[in-house]
């Protein structure tokens, strides 16, 4: 996407520090902080990589926000997954353009943007409506409208059933997941995979449970973890902190 920032826009603003401001460019806008303003006008018609300066002169280096960076900055309701988990979860789900996918647990919608991404079809479950909303907001302002044909969203409780059949992916962000295994069995084509985000080893190993009969194969756990380095010349080594324990990964395939 190689053209300049219009209104409408996301904009990712790095200053001198590298600390980062998400902001929609909008007519009369202003980007306030304590060292000045500037104001959105500014930005329009500029190309990416920008550096403008406040009424204080401050600068501030002007970028397209990665979905990496929305998902981090996004407004939120629920916890969402993070990027660390995303990515890993559409490769071991298999997610890619025209696929049908079932989610429940919709939350603040990083794994629905991340899915739609890569061109799932989805049909995604949510109990509460506040999150419900969130997850259709944060994808529409993200993606854009172009998206919402794919990405119907319904107030239900996936424990008490799966009323669409042939599925291609189920994917559940929620605590108890093994309540769902038998709805799944019953909506996902044979062949089709199931992938479940949980906190805690305990439910990772109650939704296994759910899976160990003959309609499941290929069934396995894992986690992520995500170890950064600090490279400085010839100091070169682990970074002190890392993104450790997040979240289990269960995932396995329906026979039928």
């Amino acid at each position: 996407m190689n053209r300049p920032f219009a209104i409408g826009d996301k904009v990712l603003l790095l200053d001198s520090k590298l600390r980062r401001y998400l902001i929609t460019l909008a007519e009369g806008a202003e980007f306030h902080t304590h060292a000045g303003l500037v104001p959105h006008a500014d930005f329009v018609g500029r190309p990416e990589g920008v550096v403008l300066t406040s009424t204080k002169g401050a600068a501030y280096t002007a970028l397209r926000p990665t979905l990496e960076d929305f998902v981090l900055e996004m407004p939120r309701g629920a916890q969402v997954i993070y990027p660390k988990d995303l990515a890993p979860i559409c490769m071991i789900a298999d997610i890619g353009p025209g696929v049908r996918v079932l989610e429940s647990g919709v939350g603040s919608g990083a794994l629905s943007m991340t899915m739609l991404r890569y061109g799932a079809e989805i049909v995604g479950y949510e109990i509460r409506e506040d999150f419900l909303n969130r997850a259709y907001n944060n994808v529409r302002s993200f993606l854009g409208d172009d998206v919402l044909g794919r990405y119907q969203l319904q107030l239900r409780d996936c424990y008490e059933g799966i009323a669409e059949r042939d599925f291609d992916r189920v994917v559940l962000d929620l605590p108890e997941p093994w309540q769902v295994i038998p709805h799944a069995a019953e909506a996902l084509r044979p062949g089709g995979i199931l992938v479940a985000y949980t906190p805690s080893i305990m439910q990772a190993a109650q939704t296994r449970e759910a899976m160990a009969n003959k309609a499941w194969s290929f069934t396995r756990t894992l986690e992520v973890l995500h170890r950064g380095w600090h490279i400085e010349g010839r100091a070169v080594r682990p970074d002190h902190r890392m993104v450790a324990h997040t979240g289990f990964l269960t995932t396995g395939r329906f026979l039928g």
